[in-house]
């Protein structure tokens, strides 16, 4: 719209083509005063009870596998207490060994209701 004002002004006699207006100036901001930076808290280091020192710690992956190649196998529970893992990370260590790993591994249920994983050949 602003380009064919201007083009059809001229025209319209000795006019001359306005100007755009000036936006007004906006009005200085007052600096805001510097606040200083709180003092980062220091980490609180784990219980160094709870851990095992680094001379008794095994192989974890090499500890799950042999269990798991027992004559009956390794129950969810036994590996959880050998290893210290949480449910779930049992269940997708033993996925991730099956697929690429490349162990064969059975996966079956007892009366009780408990897991127990095999590998097989």
């Amino acid at each position: 719209m602003a380009r064919i004002w201007k083009a059809i002004r001229p025209l319209a006699g000795n006019v001359q083509p306005n100007k755009p207006e000036a936006k007004p100036k906006k009005e200085a901001k007052r600096a805001k005063p510097v606040k200083k930076a709180k003092a980062a808290k220091k980490a609180v280091p784990a219980k160094k009870a709870a851990r095992k020192p680094k001379s008794d710690r095994s192989n974890k992956k090499a500890e799950v596998i042999a269990m798991m190649q027992r004559a009956k196998g390794a129950t969810l529970d036994e590996i959880m207490k050998a290893t210290d893992w949480q449910r779930h990370t049992v269940r997708g260590f033993v996925s991730i060994l099956g697929s690429k790993g490349g162990h064969k591994i059975e996966s079956s249920k007892n009366a009780a209701g408990e897991r127990t994983y095999k590998i097989t050949k």
